[in-house]
């Protein structure tokens, strides 16, 4: 031992240092990737969302972002605008955006990398120059760096196929922190949340697989020898054990006295602590702990489902969704695209609808006050148009009184008391 080796030794003994290494396998992608924390889990995606809040709430935000329709629109020359179909991006972002996958596929793919690792990748399929799809790109194999002219590339391998292409060549859509090489993870930032979660739900699984305690204590008014004490397990544990023996009598017998042991499963600290772990884990994500089933305390958001939706959207939705239209606007639009007003926006109608009464004060509002028509009613409620709708209408009783008709007003009046 060199007397660097003895300096250290002391410290080393101390500090009771664990050897955290694990073997990596170019088959067995187990341990690559792994994020480390205090409470000493390692963590990776798999392990990540085997947590229960985690996966809901990925699932939760991944699948209504996916399941909402992204329009193409193009401006007109009035001011307004409508849905271009006729666009190539209509088909890519509305329908399918490669041959494997549906819209709804693609996007919850590309969200839930958001979610977990700050960054969602897509390789553009381009023919002749022009493109015709989008294949996304798994972020943990992604490695994107700065070369010394400035410019972004980005490397990866997947399939037996190695890529090393430039920004004009992938759609990267950033989460939170938005730097050009990518946002901030959530799974790393929050890998003390996580492990801690993991943590305690191990703990507890271990718990309830040792049983807690006994249910109860056989007291006998002399010490038992080894094989009788043999003999009474046994016993026991022949005749009670398993759900099939639950609730049988047990006789006792020979000055034997049975004391009961209660123990609720709420006297067990850690199950408070399993509760604060969900509610830290919906606070990474921004999603209410109502939304994943966590209904312990209220929320502020508002008492009915529309007053929550709307909240949803305003305070954890919208942000992602800015953040795939600007992403998609800037990257995949041509600047012949913008000269022509195309614009690019997910449509939110669907979740924001609200109930029957709720929509009938909407309708009504807008066609008394002109800026709604029948047929574009009709069209919300998925109704055909009808002859005329299309003419917007207004209610004329808001009129100066120097223009109230008197004679007008005697019939009315007149015919009322008919």
């Amino acid at each position: 031992m060199n007397i660097i080796q003895r300096m250290l030794q002391p410290l080393m003994a101390k500090s009771q240092l664990v050897d955290t290494r694990r073997p990596l396998s170019l088959t067995n992608t187990e341990g690559w990737g792994v994020i480390e924390n205090d409470a000493g889990q390692a963590l990776n995606p798999k392990l990540v969302l085997s947590l229960s809040t985690a996966w809901a709430c990925v699932n939760l935000l991944a699948g209504t972002i996916g399941t909402l329709p992204l329009l193409v629109y193009r401006r007109r020359s009035d001011g307004g605008r409508e849905v271009d179909t006729s666009h190539p991006l209509y088909r890519i972002l509305h329908d399918s955006p490669n041959a494997d996958q549906t819209a709804v596929d693609f996007f919850e793919f590309e969200s839930a990398s958001l979610e977990l690792w700050g960054s969602a990748y897509a390789r553009k399929d381009k023919l002749g120059g022009r493109l015709v799809g989008l294949t996304p790109v798994r972020p943990d194999i992604m490695r994107v760096s700065r070369t010394s002219n400035g410019a972004l590339r980005y490397r990866w391998s997947e399939h037996g196929q190695s890529f090393d292409v430039g920004a004009q060549d992938v759609l990267h859509v950033r989460g939170f922190g938005g730097a050009p090489e990518g946002g901030l993870s959530t799974m790393e930032f929050g890998g003390q949340t996580f492990g801690m979660a993991r943590a305690i739900d191990q703990s507890a699984a271990v718990t309830f697989r040792n049983g807690m305690r006994p249910s109860f204590v056989i007291a006998f008014q002399e010490f038992l020898s080894r094989e009788r004490r043999e003999e009474v397990h046994a016993a026991l544990e022949k005749k009670f054990v398993g759900a099939m023996n639950s609730g049988r009598p047990f006789v006792a017998e020979g000055g034997q006295t049975v004391t009961p042991l209660s123990m609720k499963p709420e006297d067990v600290q850690m199950l408070a602590s399993r509760g604060f772990s969900v509610e830290e884990i919906c606070r990474l994500f921004g999603v209410p702990p109502f939304m994943v089933g966590h209904t312990e305390k209220s929320t502020s958001w508002g008492t009915g489902i529309e007053q929550q939706t709307i909240g949803f959207v305003k305070f954890t939705l919208r942000r992602r969704i800015k953040r795939f239209e600007q992403a998609i606007m800037k990257q995949l639009l041509t600047p012949e695209d913008r000269a022509a007003g195309i614009i690019v926006e997910f449509s939110l109608e669907g979740l924001l609808r609200g109930d029957s009464q709720a929509r009938s004060r909407f309708y009504q509002s807008g066609l008394q006050s002109g800026w709604l028509t029948i047929n574009e009613v009709r069209a919300l409620e998925n109704l055909p148009p009808v002859e005329g709708g299309d003419t917007p209408r207004m209610q004329m009783q808001n009129v100066p009184i120097s223009e109230i008709d008197d004679e007008a007003i005697r019939r009315a009046i007149a015919q009322g008391q008919d």
